[in-house]
């Protein structure tokens, strides 16, 4: 995750509770961030080689406007982050209405042709 984070959401850091962090965390923690559509509930954390986001809301699932606004907050325009369908042996739900994007920090995402996408 990139060094602009703090200046773009620091403001929205969640400082207590169970996800409670302070900007010692880097861009680590809970934030509830003002969206296009309203507020937000995204949890970011690093390691084990991935950067990650989730992204949630109490009554609906994030739309796609509000996960490219995530996007930019946390990712630099030119970097690629994926949206997985894990295997039915792998998934986990702990939330009703959270996406998450996803970021290997030690390789490159793949991304097919364009002219695969759409014209």
């Amino acid at each position: 995750m990139r060094e602009i984070l703090p200046q773009k959401v620091e403001r929205y850091r969640v400082r207590g509770g169970r996800l409670g962090t302070d900007e010692t965390y880097g861009p680590n923690g809970h934030f509830r961030i003002v969206g296009p559509n309203g507020r937000l509930h995204v949890v970011a954390s690093n390691g084990a080689g991935w950067e990650h986001v989730s992204v949630s809301l109490k009554n609906r699932t994030p739309t796609w406007d509000e996960m490219c606004f995530v996007k930019g907050l946390f990712w630099a325009p030119d970097e690629v982050v994926i949206q997985y369908h894990p295997a039915d042996s792998e998934y986990v739900n702990n939330h009703p209405f959270c996406l998450h994007m996803w970021r290997p920090t030690d390789s490159s995402i793949p991304t097919p042709p364009k002219i695969l996408v759409g014209i």
